[in-house]
């Protein structure tokens, strides 16, 4: 290894959203924060969806978030482009455009110029891949790396897409495969493959551009990425945000197979284990096997988009995802609640 270069991920305690706060203690946080009514915040903080939605007009509203977390690939210009693809998702779950980028930084103060360059431009090159613009941002000294985005994007306030509008009938459509927070957790050990490592990386800097392009053609009633709380936390989300119950197909689930080996060994993230602490009560597992269980709760870092879509577009849809997603995944429907659990996995 040259001199100047360093092992990013050996400066992390956690590798990207694994590094995330749990969905049950993060609502424990904000529980008893005084949200200011606005008729114009059509979605705030107090909704737990993906990002905030203000209206400025009757033809504009603004789509906003930020997402940074620790080193997930030791390349400098790799992470950039994870954490940048991973800040810019929020905006295409809500159905938005990106169109405006602040970067965030921490970097430790013996961390070669050279490789904050290439982590900026990694993030640059993603955020100009997805039509944006990168126009500043904040950078401090901490001895843990950490980057990622502040974006602002464009929507139509009637086209909003948030994780609670879901409705009985809905067919759920996935479009990135599982196991991401198990393959980088099994890489900070050298226990992976090569060939799944370069699979993980390709999905982690895969815009969800084109998944989201698709979608806003279609009657889809609910959407949210799959980051850091894992495919049943933020199902959950959307379940009980919309008083519906998810009835998930587990077979027809893209499951990477290496992560599903991995998570058979035990090789698991501590965020799967704060991810099923906070969803278990609300999911019946069946007898869907443990080992599957657990890279259902694996936090993702730059997942796929979980849709509900109307049951007469939804065929439609599917076959153009086909062409222009990573892994389109019809993984089940969304039916009327009737108690019990929230996700029925079968």
């Amino acid at each position: 290894m040259a001199e100047n270069e360093v092992k990013l991920t050996k400066l992390a305690k956690c590798a990207g959203c694994g590094a995330k706060v749990g969905a049950g203690v993060l609502s424990q946080l904000l529980e008893g924060i005084r949200v200011h009514q606005d008729l114009n915040l059509l979605v705030g903080f107090d909704k737990s969806d993906d990002a905030s939605v203000y209206k400025v007009s009757d033809d504009l509203a603004l789509v906003q978030t930020v997402d940074f977390f620790p080193p997930i690939a030791d390349d400098p210009y790799l992470f950039g482009q994870i954490a940048a693809t991973n800040a810019l998702s929020d905006v295409y779950a809500m159905g938005g455009e990106p169109k405006l980028c602040l970067n965030i930084m921490a970097v430790p103060k013996e961390m070669p110029k050279e490789a904050v360059h290439e982590l900026l431009r990694g993030g640059y090159d993603k955020v100009y891949e997805a039509g944006a613009l990168i126009t500043g941002g904040h950078s401090i000294l901490d001895e843990e790396p950490k980057y990622g985005l502040a974006v602002t994007g464009f929507v139509h306030p009637d086209r909003v897409l948030t994780n609670s509008g879901a409705q009985p009938g809905d067919v759920l459509l996935l479009t990135k495969p599982l196991g991401l927070g198990v393959l980088t957790t099994a890489a900070k050990a050298e226990m992976v493959s090569e060939s799944s490592m370069a699979l993980a990386y390709r999905l982690m800097t895969t815009l969800n551009k084109s998944a989201r392009d698709a979608m806003v053609k279609y009657r889809v009633h609910a959407c949210t990425d799959v980051t850091g709380f894992g495919l049943l936390g933020h199902g959950c989300e959307m379940a009980q945000g919309s008083g519906v119950t998810l009835e998930l197909k587990v077979s027809s689930i893209d499951m990477i197979g290496e992560a599903v080996e991995l998570a058979r060994m035990g090789i698991l993230p501590e965020g799967m284990y704060r991810n099923r602490a906070f969803a278990e009560g609300e999911v019946d597992p069946g007898d869907t096997p443990l080992c599957c269980q657990d890279i259902l709760y694996d936090p993702q870092t730059s997942g796929g988009l979980l849709m509900a879509v109307h049951p007469e577009d939804a065929d439609a849809l599917f076959k153009e995802l086909k062409s222009v997603v990573p892994s389109a995944q019809q993984i089940g429907t969304v039916r009327e609640y009737t108690g019990g659990k929230h996700i029925l996995l079968r």
